[in-house]
C-alpha cells in the first residue's frame, strides 16, 4: 500500500509541477502553461481542491493523514505476523525478536501526550481545508472555567478516524490540555495506543470520566464522542446517522457532577473514508470498540479524501447540578441536546457541498 501510494503521489506531483512551471504556484509566479490552460480549462486536470495551498504542503498533509490510516490497517496484520514469528522462530530466532521488537516495546510502554508533535501536523489542516464555526468562543469558555465550571465537549459523528477531531487538536491553542475520552481498546492496543495517545487520551469508561470531571476548571473538561464506534457503521457518504437515542449516560453524569455540556458536530468525518460495514472484521470492531475493519478513500486505497472538514460548536446547554437526577431529568436534557445537534447540522451543512442535501437521522 505504501509503495502504491508513493508512486501515485510522485506521479501526481510531477504532473502538478510540470503544469505549474516547476511549482511556480508555490512562489506565486505566473506559469508559462497558464496561457494554454486558460484556453482549454476542460482538459486541465484538477489536482488540488484548494489552489491556495502550495503543492508540497498539500501532499505532505495527505501523507500525514495516510499514516494514521496505515496504522489502523497495518497494526493488526503486523501484530499477528510478529506473534507468529515469535511462536515459530521464523525465519530465525534472532530475526523473530527483531521483527517483534516494536510490538514488545509498545506493549511495555505507556501512551504519551505529545502536543509538540501534534503541532507539526499543520499541513493536514490545509489538506482538508479545515474550518471552525464556534458560537461560543474559547475565551468565553475559559472565563467560565476560571470560575470553576467544567464542560463535556460532546461531539459526533465518530467516523473511522476522526480527522476533524485531529485537525481541531492541531489548531487548538498551545496551552489547551483538554483530553479526549477513548475506548479502552484504543488505550491498550499496542502500536495504536502509542500513535493515537499523542492526542492526550483518557479512558471513556463511566468511572474514569466521573473521576476526571471532579477537577475544577479546564482540568476537569474533556471531549467525548457520544456515539462511539457503533456510530461508525451507521453513517455513509450518502446519509448521516447518529447513534444517539440510547446514549444518555453522559447527560446523567453531567447532571450528577454539575458540569455543563457543549454540543458540537464534526462535518466530513464520515465522508473522507468509506468503511466495510459487514463481515468478521466489522463484527470484531463492534465487540472491541475499535476500528479494525477495512476502509478506503482516494484511489480505493486507505488515503483520506481531501474533502472539507468543519467543526461546528454550539453554546453550553446550561445543565443544572442534580446529585440524583431522575429519568425525567435525563430525558429532558438529552432531548435538548439532540435538538441542538440537529440545529447545528441544519445551520452549517451548507458549508460543505456534499452535505447540502443530506438529512440527519438520530437512531
Amino acid at each position: 500500500l505504501f509503495v502504491v501510494e508513493y508512486v501515485y503521489t510522485i506521479r501526481i506531483y510531477d504532473i502538478c509541477t510540470h503544469r505549474s512551471g516547476l511549482d511556480a504556484s508555490c512562489a506565486n509566479i505566473p506559469s508559462p502553461m497558464e496561457g494554454a490552460a486558460a484556453k482549454n480549462k476542460k482538459s486541465e486536470p484538477k489536482l488540488l481542491r484548494n489552489s491556495t495551498v502550495p503543492s508540497f504542503r498539500y501532499y505532505v498533509g495527505m501523507a500525514i493523514a495516510t499514516c494514521f490510516c496505515a496504522v489502523y490497517i497495518g497494526s493488526p496484520l503486523y501484530m499477528l505476523t510478529a506473534i507468529a514469528s515469535l511462536i515459530f522462530s521464523y525465519p530465525t530466532k534472532e530475526w523473530s525478536y527483531i521483527i517483534a521488537a516494536p510490538l514488545i516495546l509498545s506493549t511495555l510502554t505507556k501512551a504519551k501526550d505529545m502536543h509538540w508533535l501534534v503541532k507539526l501536523m499543520e499541513p493536514m489542516v490545509d489538506y482538508f481545508d479545515y474550518e471552525e464555526e464556534f458560537e461560543c468562543s474559547d475565551e468565553e469558555l475559559r472565563e467560565h472555567a476560571k470560575n470553576g465550571k467544567s464542560f463535556i465537549f460532546a461531539t459526533q459523528p465518530h467516523g473511522v478516524i476522526s480527522f476533524c477531531g485531529i485537525c481541531a487538536a492541531i489548531s487548538a491553542p498551545v496551552d489547551n490540555k483538554v483530553p479526549t475520552a477513548a475506548a479502552s481498546a484504543v488505550l491498550h492496543t499496542p502500536i495504536i495506543k502509542n500513535v493515537m495517545g499523542i492526542f492526550n487520551l483518557i479512558d471513556a469508561s463511566s468511572s474514569s470520566i466521573r473521576k476526571h470531571l471532579k477537577r475544577d476548571g479546564v482540568e476537569g473538561c474533556l471531549v467525548l464522542y457520544v456515539g462511539g464506534i457503533a456510530e461508525l457503521f451507521k453513517s455513509s457518504r450518502k446519509e448521516e446517522r447518529l447513534y444517539l437515542s440510547k446514549r444518555k449516560g453522559f447527560i446523567k453524569i453531567a447532571l450528577r457532577e454539575g458540569v455543563d455540556v457543549v454540543p458540537s458536530y464534526m462535518f466530513g468525518n464520515t465522508s473522507v473514508l468509506t468503511v466495510v460495514k459487514n463481515g468478521p472484521l466489522a463484527a470484531l470492531s463492534r465487540r472491541l470498540q475499535v476500528s479494525l475493519t477495512y476502509f478506503w478513500g482516494r484511489y480505493y486505497l486507505p488515503i483520506p479524501r481531501d474533502e472539507k472538514l468543519v467543526l461546528a460548536r454550539g453554546k453550553p446547554l446550561g445543565l443544572p447540578h442534580i446529585p440524583e437526577p431522575t429519568d425525567e431529568d435525563v430525558n429532558k436534557w438529552h432531548a435538548k441536546y439532540c435538538e441542538e445537534v440537529t440545529r447545528l447540522f441544519d445551520k452549517y451543512k451548507e458549508k460543505l457541498p456534499m452535505y447540502k442535501h443530506k438529512t440527519l437521522y438520530i437512531d
